[in-house]
């Protein structure tokens, strides 16, 4: 046991209660401190909470909840622009569905049910230094204000402030040359309602799938060479990146209907792609990092959030088991550091197939089907990442 009895979780966005969560489940006090003054209902675009994030969110109680809000997605259809399907697979059988859904309707969920659990969350604390002590950390933040616990948890996303207090040479996030694009349509184009369509076009790639209101949620990545920040792409006028997707998807199936029936108030531009590159120094002293401040793989991976949440419990469980904070942190950072680089680089090839040209996507459509039926099996694909499973009552070792 570290003796471990509090603390602090800077970050209030997914990894945040997810980590207090986990805390408490292995019997450490922690509260949660958001920088902004409001919460985040509405923001954000489209996740997926992959079989292992599920298995993990099983561990501290709060699975069901995320269940409640994502609607499983049992295939996986990859397609060309012309509507030619390249290869189809099933979902692991014996495993959970992933569940996609808005972020918004996750963050949501975790949010109400680590409220319920007693998680509590002070908003309008933005973190500005870190004290330290042989017993324990201080957070200053700037309102004024500070807090006190055995340790501080770094769990403010890939921008993360912790992460430049542990390392201020750390490198920051750098971006995939794909814009990042979503919204709802308000249409129903031919697709079964549990399956998540991959197109593969001339010019883009899209993914869409089927909500339940009937209307059909797609995401976008436009290829630009250019680092281009979220707050750049919410200045461009919505209506002006409908008509330059809509010029970009014009020979595409089923791109084209879906950007004709896009409103411009529900379309989301949130920038370049993002991912982290490998950060050296995930903790020192009583401050350590968990989520997207210490592995961040592009959203190309759809393990964003199952890797935070695996995260969690594992630190927990490092904190619960090892005899002082310097071995859990370090035994934390052991048992995570191989995987999520794993994901990362696999993300990063994704993200390549994302930029391909006409002439390459019409070499896939040839290749694909034939990977599929030989050596791409589901399996192969999907097991390694999803069958990953975390056994809360096993000991750690140090």
């Amino acid at each position: 046991m570290s003796g471990v009895r509090t603390a602090l979780v800077v970050g209030g966005g997914l990894a945040g209660p997810v980590t207090a969560l986990a805390l408490r489940k292995a019997g450490v006090d922690a509260t949660v401190y958001e920088a902004y003054a409001t919460t985040a209902d509405g923001i954000g675009g489209q996740l997926t909470v992959a079989p292992n994030g599920l298995d993990a969110l099983a561990t501290i109680g709060a699975a069901e909840a995320v269940k409640a809000v994502g609607l499983p997605m049992r295939r996986t259809v990859m397609a060309n622009g012309r509507g030619r399907v390249l290869a189809e697979f099933e979902a692991l059988p014996d495993l959970e569905p992933s569940r996609t859904m808005w972020r918004s309707e996750l963050y949501r969920a975790l949010h109400d049910h680590a409220a319920a659990e007693g998680v509590r969350t002070e908003h309008g604390k933005r973190l500005v230094g870190v004290d330290e002590s042989p017993t324990g950390v201080t957070a200053r933040f700037a309102d004024g204000t500070s807090a006190t616990a055995d340790v501080l948890v770094g769990a403010d996303g890939i921008n993360s402030t912790v992460r430049t207090l542990i390392d201020p040479a750390a490198a920051g996030p750098s971006h995939v040359p794909l814009l990042n694009f979503g919204a709802a349509a308000d249409i129903s184009v031919p697709a079964a309602p549990d399956a998540t369509y991959f197109v593969f076009g001339r010019r883009a790639f899209l993914g869409y799938w089927i909500q339940p209101d009937g209307r059909t949620s797609w995401f976008g990545n436009l290829p630009h060479q250019a680092r281009m920040s979220s707050a750049e792409a919410r200045a461009v006028p919505a209506r002006q990146w409908l008509d330059r997707l809509r010029e970009v998807y014009a020979d595409d199936v089923p791109g084209r209907e879906l950007l004709a029936h896009t409103d411009p108030a529900r379309l989301c531009a949130f920038g370049s792609m993002e991912i982290l590159p490998r950060v050296t120094t995930w903790h020192r002293g009583r401050v350590v990092l968990v989520g997207d401040a210490a592995h961040a793989p592009s959203s190309s991976s759809g393990q964003g959030a199952s890797l935070a949440a695996e995260s969690a419990v594992q630190l927990a469980r490092c904190l619960r088991d090892l005899p002082d904070v310097p071995s859990a942190f370090a035994a934390y950072e052991r048992l995570r550091r191989p995987r999520v680089e794993k994901v990362a680089a696999r993300a990063a090839k994704t993200n390549n197939t994302k930029g391909f040209g006409p002439v390459a996507s019409a070499v896939m459509g040839l290749v694909m089907p034939l990977a599929m039926k030989t050596f791409l099996t589901p399996e192969k694909m999907l097991g390694l990442e999803q069958r990953h499973h975390i056994e809360w009552s096993d000991t750690v070792a140090a």
